[in-house]
């Protein structure tokens, strides 16, 4: 009876990975709207993998954003174990850990993947301002690049070519979220734009503390909202080397849903003290900008 006991124990003990699927999808929830309004068009058991690498991508993210920086690097090392523990598939104690575990495995996602994500988020740590456009699309492509390259390897695709522009969606991602972040990434001591086309456009850091609301800074957005505009239109070849219907369904809105950022933007006048997001309304009229043109499907 004892034994009988004992086991019961143990294996209450074990990871639920149903439970770590439900954290998983909590999270999303929380902390990406737009991304888990798109998501729910997903079948369950993708929508439940993509939910699983979204949370563990946000724990990452997370990490950097602490107050004190040895907490930093604490916390992404110990992250970094983790992932490593998970790829080695040693013993897990955590239902998140366990559902990012199956998908890895399930959807054979490299571990690569993961550290060129870590390493990105090192570059957050480490680098503070970006000389030029070449340096800011290292750091895109490491933190947002190989998340296009994650998902696509759970959604399914036809040919290697959508490698290529699931990297320029998840820049374009990148790079909005850059523009609309100006203000709060100051405030944490980062500049995410090209010092050489400030100077070019003859914006300052002072601008940016300021007085980021005039003809120069108006221009100056008006130039990287172009740039991400452009790689927006490539990623729009990812879509067409999706394997399914909801896969491409999914990857459509969800750029039209980013992309929509930008509008935002241009929609406040490029003032950036206001906040742009995609409100109810206009993510509704997205949704049915998709299902009518057809293109998705």
């Amino acid at each position: 009876m004892r034994n009988k006991i004992a086991k019961i124990n143990k294996d209450e003990q074990k990871p639920s990975i149903h439970y770590g699927f439900k954290e998983a999808r909590a999270i999303t929830k929380k902390y990406a709207k737009s991304f888990y309004f798109a998501l729910q068009f997903l079948k369950k058991e993708k929508r439940d993998a993509v939910y699983s690498v979204y949370a563990i991508c946000r724990l990452i993210d997370d990490a950097v954003d602490e107050s004190k920086k040895y907490s930093k690097e604490e916390k992404l090392k110990k992250i970094k174990e983790r992932i490593e523990a998970v790829y080695k598939k040693e013993s897990i104690n955590s239902m998140l850990l366990s559902s990012f575990q199956q998908t890895i495995y399930k959807y054979n996602i490299p571990k690569r993947h993961f550290d060129e994500l870590l390493e990105g988020m090192y570059m957050d740590l480490n680098k503070s301002r970006y000389r030029n456009f070449n340096e800011l699309s290292l750091y895109c492509y490491r933190v947002a690049g190989v998340i296009g390259l994650i998902m696509i390897k759970i959604l399914g695709y036809k040919d290697k070519e959508a490698e290529k522009h699931a990297v320029d969606l998840g820049v374009a991602m990148q790079l909005t979220n850059i523009l609309r972040d100006i203000k709060e990434d100051y405030r944490r001591g980062r500049i995410n734009l090209p010092q050489d086309e400030m100077r070019q456009y003859g914006i300052s850091e002072k601008n940016i503390a300021g007085n980021f609301h005039n003809k120069n800074s108006n221009e100056f957005l008006k130039f990287q909202i172009q740039r991400a505009r452009t790689y927006y239109k490539n990623a729009t070849r990812v879509i067409k080397l999706m394997k399914d219907g909801n896969a491409r369904f999914v990857v459509g809105l969800m750029k039209e849903l980013y992309s929509g950022i930008l509008d935002a933007i241009e929609k406040n006048n490029y003032n950036i003290y206001k906040r742009a997001y995609v409100n109810k309304t206009k993510k509704i009229y997205l949704l049915l900008k998709v299902v009518s043109t057809g293109d998705y499907l």
